[in-house]
């Protein structure tokens, strides 16, 4: 079994309170606009970091991670893009990339808008875990952890809290 923290769009500033709520963890996601190589250093020296680039992101976050990250955990396939849309409003090439890839979990960012949500047409459970910053228009800090047993995806937990403009 493996426990994993998941984030997106920190924007250069990483959340005390990630440390706390990540603890447990072993591998920590972080799904684009990442906003300095500080946060990725700061997370992969607290935890196994996977991550991608994301639109915002300079070339050095972009040496370090791909655009698109595809892998397998546990018996979990697992697809992380920044930019991907959602179930019925993929963006452009990414349901063809699903179709080819079959992942079980297929997780995007952007929108700063939190959504878990089942595609029952490809087969997956979409997952955008919002914004984890204090840039971009949401009100709401959000990032998520869960477990993954096998080729189960159980026990997800929320963080939220208010932004302090």
């Amino acid at each position: 079994m493996k426990k994993i923290g998941l984030l997106s769009d920190t924007h250069g500033w990483l959340n005390p309170a990630v440390f706390e709520f990540f603890k447990d963890c072993d591998e920590i996601w972080h799904v684009g606009d990442i906003g300095g190589t500080d946060v990725a250093d700061s997370l992969s020296a607290f935890k196994p970091l996977r991550a991608v680039y994301g639109n915002i992101d300079d070339q050095k976050i972009r040496l370090m991670f791909p655009k698109i990250n595809i892998f397998t955990i546990e018996n979990v396939k697992v697809m992380m893009t920044h930019i991907g849309g959602y179930p019925n409003r993929y963006e452009p090439g990414i349901k063809e990339l699903i179709i080819k890839e079959k992942p079980n979990i297929f997780i995007s960012g952007h929108s700063h808008i939190l959504k878990v949500m089942n595609d029952k047409d490809l087969h997956l459970l979409h997952i955008n875990p919002g914004a984890a910053g204090n840039t971009g228009f949401h009100k709401v800090i959000t990032m998520l952890r869960f477990q993954i047993d096998g080729s189960d995806i159980k026990n997800m937990e929320l963080y939220e809290k208010q932004r302090n403009y």
